[in-house]
């Protein structure tokens, strides 16, 4: 059973960075890497929203969306954080040829760009879809949660929201 939060109405990127801390704050601190697909057209905000959850998790080198090499990660004090953005992905062979399952077992937060891209196996099932879209006045942002890890994550930062 899917959780989804309200809407939460975000009227600039200094905003969207804000509730990109909350959510870092509110991850699980299970040892398994939890998933998040993002979802939203082109420059909606999907890599400032991985940049604003990695600056929470102490990463302060760049952070840019890895649209040509498909994937970067990071090391931070908790784990591992994995970044994909898979706009540029041309087959399931390719994302099998990523290795994503060497990147699991030691990862503590996984951040996927376009994900509907990936077709058949390969991809870790989302704990959380984070969808974003271009609203009136800045973005509206709606977190549908997909497992229970993922549920209690979108009632925190929710609640920490407002919403």
């Amino acid at each position: 059973m899917s959780l989804e939060s309200p809407d939460i109405l975000l009227p600039d990127e200094p905003a969207m960075l804000q509730l990109a801390a909350r959510m870092a704050q509110c991850l699980p601190t299970s040892r398994q890497p939890f998933v998040i697909y993002l979802q939203g057209d082109l420059g909606t905000g999907k890599t400032t929203l991985t940049r604003g959850m990695l600056r929470a998790l102490g990463e302060r080198g760049a952070v840019r969306s890895p649209t040509y090499g498909l994937i970067a990660q990071y090391g931070t004090p908790d784990g591992a954080v994995v970044h994909l953005d898979l706009y540029r992905l041309r087959s399931p062979v390719e994302l099998q040829q990523l290795g994503l399952v060497d990147y699991l077992p030691d990862s503590r937060l996984w951040l996927i760009e376009w994900p509907e891209l990936a077709t058949g196996e390969g991809l870790p099932p989302a704990d959380a879809v984070v969808h974003i879209a271009v609203a009136a006045q800045g973005r509206r942002v709606r977190c549908e949660a997909r497992t229970e890890p993922g549920r209690a994550w979108v009632r925190a930062h929710s609640a920490d929201t407002g919403s």
